[in-house]
């Protein structure tokens, strides 16, 4: 298969993003005037020296919005601009518009509070919870009778969990530019996961129907779920200076301003309680789950039950109680990420048999592989599980890893180095697929053929990196049997495909190509007639393969796909279709908490060991083996891309990232001069294979790939966990993410239970 095409010119430079657009001359840019800390109020904006700074200089507040002033999809408190009272810091109080980026940040410095009066924060979700300050009420899913079971139990456990956020740095920051038009709306190019939820909050803010304000995005510069809903605000606030000017707008943060003031992963506090039979056998489980959503709703109670879905993660438990509680803090709102409050969940199951293991004096492999999930097994909630991969995946990725051998050589190894320690743990996942709002699991495509053999396919999702582009072209070619040169996929607007949904929820290839699969179906049932008809065949022996005509499985040299179109040009054959494809089968009930939410699950396993220098505290990783259940890969260098993508950004999470808020809400690490990422030397050597049973649920029987690599990078705490226990055997049991050095000397000095919470 051959390379896709964008890689080529992201390599030389030459791919546009927002910044790279050419600016009129008549083009205004703006800067956000941002709250100075994470709760107070004022009684007005002093913009006097701002507006005396330099001509052309416009300040717009929340009195300059002529609709809604509301971000918010579902509870109504998130103003796109602050009208008195902030909530966290980094909240978006006025709009600043100069005829350059640099007068606009000027001016911007120079908008006063008047009466400003800073109140009382709260940053911690178990302190919101205590306070009842809650976003909606909590939700619990629930199977059999956990209280009952422990009763039967030859050991229970406790323990309490932390698992801090995670900045999404993608490389391109939050942008977008706007532009008026003579009609009274608005054209807007977004750096967006979410299109049309664009189009649909300018629309709310300028008091607009959504036929009024086109929203384009030719791609991304990353995204890993931070623009899926919060690019919103930053469009709307680009369409208003438009709107208010009739000028082009352009606003793009710089690196500091996004990582203030946009939402990163969840942090969350947890409880768990779990019961075991001697022979590793899990009885009961039970999850109590603060999770820290920030200042407003955002996507929290998306999040929230995702985070409930995976509370089992690959394993069949009988008796299951897993509770999540959206806590309202004084800290940004915070939103979608990467596994969506799945990698939080399985966080917690793999922390309490990490513990449970000690405790029964067992390798934690022999209590994950007991209790691996088997087909018609049925989930907490409610789900019966079918083509289970699960002891399949765990398997084969135990016999490459040589488990047994592995942990024999370690043991070996720690007995005789006293200065450093060797670890190595295993995560094996069970990711469910769909969005689990059953109204987003739709998507369009149009498809247009043009008569000169050239292929023009446009669909709702959007290409952020992560290769969706490509899948879809090469399910497009494939079905129409035209040469994959020949296909172009186009940029993502809302007057071309409408209503679509987020690029997210690992779902952008299974929506999108399906429904340009079935588009291109259309098309090449009529193309196959006429090809019939001119060969005097039966329709169900001609066929389109590989660029050309063919009649009996054999190759008609003189009909090349370009041609056959071109003669249904000529005969007014109809060379567009539009196709709509909604995910079958799936339902749930929210209030009983049961049902099929997902239209099947992605299953694997990985293995990572470490290396601990007992003295120093430091580590590093030596290997990563992984087995991921891909199916059939349509695009198998775009699928490895994201494994190995998704595991590198999931043990920064684990073991590198520190997301650190002070007590009055600022966030620490606020540049990537501080805020460390993985590097080459962070990544150990990895070894991916792909589990190929094919999936014929899906489009081209592939698999999802996007989030699930992500829970991998688990195994990385867990393996220095190990070590560390190799080091101080008597040292407690500790689950306090990310694994950074500096917690790793705490322990091994005694002073752990100092610094981490809950010891």
């Amino acid at each position: 298969m051959k390379r896709n095409p964008d890689s080529a010119l992201n390599v030389m430079g030459k791919t546009t993003y927002i910044d790279d657009l050419p600016e009129s001359t008549e083009m205004l840019h703006a800067a956000i005037v941002c709250s100075p800390s994470a709760h107070g109020r004022y009684e007005r904006l002093d913009t006097a020296a701002a507006l005396a700074y330099a001509p052309g200089v416009r300040v717009l507040e929340a009195s300059d919005v002529p609709g809604q002033n509301e971000l918010s999809t579902s509870i109504p408190d998130e103003p796109m601009l602050s009208t008195g009272e902030w909530h966290f810091r980094g909240e978006v109080l006025a709009l600043v518009l100069a005829p350059s980026r640099s007068v606009a940040r000027r001016a911007a410095a120079l908008v006063k509070l008047v009466g400003r009066e800073d109140l009382p924060a709260v940053v911690d979700p178990r302190e919101a919870y205590a306070q009842g300050k809650l976003i909606m009420a909590p939700r619990t899913q629930r199977l059999g009778d956990p209280e009952a079971a422990y009763a039967d139990c030859d050991v229970v456990v406790t323990g309490r969990v932390e698992s801090a956020g995670q900045e999404h740095v993608y490389l391109e920051t939050q942008g977008a530019v706007a532009y008026p038009d003579d009609a009274g709306g608005v054209r807007v190019v977004s750096s967006t996961q979410s299109p049309s939820g664009v189009q649909s909050i300018v629309a709310r803010i300028l008091g607009l129907p959504m036929n009024k304000v086109e929203i384009e995005t030719r791609r991304l510069g990353g995204a890993f779920g931070g623009k899926e809903d919060q690019a919103s605000g930053w469009a709307a606030l680009a369409a208003l200076g438009a709107y208010r000017t009739g000028k082009p707008v352009k606003l793009y943060l710089n690196r500091r301003d996004d990582m203030t003031s946009t939402g990163k992963r969840h942090p969350y506090s947890s409880d768990f309680k779990i019961g075991l039979k001697k022979d590793g056998t899990i009885l009961a489980f039970e999850a109590d789950y603060y999770q820290n959503a920030g200042a407003a709703t955002d996507l929290s109670p998306a999040i929230i039950p995702r985070t409930l879905f995976h509370a089992a993660n690959a394993y069949h438990i009988p008796n299951v109680r897993a509770t999540g509680t959206m806590c309202r803090t004084n800290l940004v709102p915070f939103t979608a990420f990467r596994g969506f409050g799945g990698p939080q969940g399985v966080f917690v199951i793999e922390c309490a048999i990490e513990k449970a293991a000690r405790a029964l004096g067992v390798d934690p492999v022999k209590i994950q592989r007991k209790n691996l999930l088997s087909e018609g097994d049925v989930s907490h909630y409610g789900m019966r599980m079918d083509d289970v991969r699960a002891t399949d995946t765990f398997s084969r990725c135990m016999d490459k890893a040589k488990w047994t051998e592995l942990r024999a050589g370690i043991a070996a190894y720690n007995a005789a180095n006293a200065a450093t320690k060797r670890g190595a743990a295993a995560i094996p996942i069970c990711f469910g697929i769909s969005f689990t709002k059953i109204m987003l699991n739709q998507g369009g495509a149009l498809v247009h053929v043009y008569s000169d053999g050239s292929v023009s396919v446009s669909t709702g999702a959007v290409e952020m990196g992560q290769g969706v582009g490509r899948k879809i072209a090469v399910v497009s070619s494939r079905t129409l049997g035209a040469p994959i040169d020949s296909v172009r996929v186009e940029s993502t607007r809302t007057t071309t495909v409408a209503n679509t949904v987020a690029t997210a929820a690992s779902s952008g290839a299974d929506i999108n190509a399906m429904a340009a699969q079935v588009a291109c179906i259309e098309i090449k049932k009529r193309l196959v007639a006429l090809a019939a008809k001119l060969r005097g065949a039966a329709p169900e022996a001609v066929d389109l393969r590989d660029g050309y005509v063919t009649v009996g499985g054999v190759a008609d040299g003189e009909l090349s796909f370009a041609a056959i179109v071109a003669k249904a040009f000529e005969n007014r054959v109809d060379l567009s279709a539009h196709a709509f494809y909604a995910t079958p089968g799936l339902h749930y009930d929210m209030k009983a908490e049961f049902g099929t939410p997902f239209y099947y699950h992605v299953y694997g396993c990985a293995v990572v060991t470490a290396t601990l220098d007992v003295i120093r505290g430091s580590y590093r990783f030596d290997d990563a083996i992984i087995v991921h259940d891909i199916a059939e890969s349509i695009d198998p260098l775009v699928d490895m891309g994201q494994v190995e993508g998704a595991f590198a950004q999931g043990l920064g999470w684990a073991c590198l990232e520190e997301l650190k808020f002070d007590d009055a809400g600022r966030l620490l690490a606020d540049t990537l001069s501080t805020y460390k990422l993985p590097d080459a030397h962070f990544m150990p050597r990895m070894d991916v294979e792909f589990f190929t049973k094919p999936n014929p649920k899906v489009v081209a029987n592939s698999k999802a790939v996007g989030e699930p690599p992500f829970i991998y990078g688990l195994a990385g705490y867990f393996a220095v966990l190990d070590a560390l226990k190799a080091a101080r055997p008597e040292g407690p049991s500790f689950h306090d993410l990310p694994m950074t050095p500096e917690k790793a000397m705490l322990f091994l000095t005694g002073d752990l239970g100092a610094a981490v919470k809950g010891l």
